[in-house]
């Protein structure tokens, strides 16, 4: 009886080590867009903008007059030294230099040298002359600050070159 009890527990032994070194399989995962030219050249980037946040799109009206009322003191977005913009980052107050990047499914984004959609990115969601609306990738950052609202300032109009 003895031996039958060694064999049964090297055998269980075997097995419980097999499963070890098993692999998991593979874990689908999200396809990434294709990268392509973003919808709007840099220059409809830079100006002088009115900014404000709001949580609710039923508060996007509000958020708008306020950030018109910003203008007093307004946020400046300047031509960065490569084909980029000047901007604050999320919970930074150093400016950087950040990149326009579109993707094959019509999106756009705002951020560093990455693949569009990176977490540290901001989604334009819409752009016009006066006004621009961007919120953060990262649900925990935009569930921080908000959906942005940038309304151009007075005098802080588009530069018209094409790209």
């Amino acid at each position: 009886m003895r031996p039958l009890a060694a064999m049964a527990g090297l055998a269980c032994a075997a097995l419980a080590l097999a499963g070890c070194a098993s692999t998991p399989p593979p874990v689908a995962q999200a396809p990434v867009p294709q990268a392509t030219r973003a919808a709007y050249p840099v220059t409809a980037l830079i100006g002088s903008w009115g900014v404000a946040s709001y949580r609710e799109d039923r508060d996007r009206p509000r958020t708008e007059a306020m950030a018109r009322q910003h203008c007093r003191l307004p946020y400046v977005i300047t031509k960065g030294p490569s084909d980029g913009v000047m901007m604050h980052v999320a919970d930074d107050p150093k400016l950087y230099e950040l990149t326009l990047k579109g993707t094959s499914d019509g999106k756009t984004f705002l951020g560093f040298d990455a693949p569009p959609g990176h977490p540290q990115d901001r989604e334009i969601l819409s752009l016009t002359e006066t006004i621009m609306v961007m919120r953060f990738v990262a649900p925990d950052v935009h569930a921080r600050y908000g959906t942005f609202v940038y309304v151009r300032c007075p005098g802080g109009a588009p530069a018209t070159a094409a790209r």
